[in-house]
């Protein structure tokens, strides 16, 4: 009883020091966009950013009241898809999708969950180029990486289950002729935790393969 008493407590332990971490990862991450943001907001748009921030502004999209200009999210988002990690792994994922709804809340809400199920796309294509990658460097035979491969490919909505809570880089909307509103997002989500996300998914797929194939899933993304 006393070591079960033990066991139990390690791993609540460990379980709150994780928790812990990965709170203080994300508020570190947000400190850091929010002082980016405001040195941002003193810069120039990149020509891109500009660019394509008049042609959407030609379409008719605008952005809502307080929100930062146009050119100024799309400049935080291009700056955003060119980040990576020691490993080239991507530090932020992308998502976007557009929703059309009778009201902005009812639309934006609708393209915020599609752009999680693009995110979660994304994250199954990043995963399996790491589950190639590690044939090529032998850390995994063909038949495991086929394994490990069916099963990302397999767990879409579970990855998308297991996304949290993401930031929006981007939001605009334009009226339709039938006044409805046409609203388009771009949502973040940091790439250490896309990984973590993708893990959860493939375990549960993975739950009757062996602990060997569950530690090399580990090796592969980085944990």
């Amino acid at each position: 009883m006393k070591k079960m008493f033990v066991c139990t407590f390690a791993i609540l332990c460990l379980s709150a020091n994780m928790t812990a971490q990965i709170t203080k990862d994300v508020r570190k991450e947000r400190q850091e966009m929010r002082k980016a943001s405001k040195s941002e907001l003193n810069e120039k748009a990149s020509k891109d950013a500009r660019k394509e921030a008049k042609k959407l502004t030609k379409e008719g999209w605008v952005t809502v009241p307080g929100a930062l200009p146009l050119e100024k999210q799309l400049d935080k988002s291009y700056m955003m898809q060119t980040e990576y990690d020691e490993d080239m792994y991507p530090k932020y994922l992308m998502g976007e999708a557009m929703s059309i709804g009778e009201n902005y809340d009812a639309a934006k809400m609708q393209a915020l969950e599609l752009a999680k199920q693009n995110l979660a796309g994304l994250i199954q294509t990043e995963v399996t180029a790491l589950v190639e990658n590690s044939v090529a460097n032998k850390q995994l035979g063909a038949e495991e990486a086929a394994s490990l491969t069916q099963s990302i490919m397999g767990a879409k909505n579970l990855i998308s289950q297991s996304i949290g809570r993401t930031i929006i880089v981007m939001e605009c909307y334009r009226v339709k002729s039938n006044k409805n509103k046409e609203v388009l997002v771009r949502i973040a989500y940091n790439g250490a935790m896309a990984k973590a996300a993708a893990k959860r998914a493939v375990q549960d797929e993975l739950k009757d393969k062996s602990e060997e194939i569950h530690k090399k899933l580990d090796k592969i993304l980085g944990w």
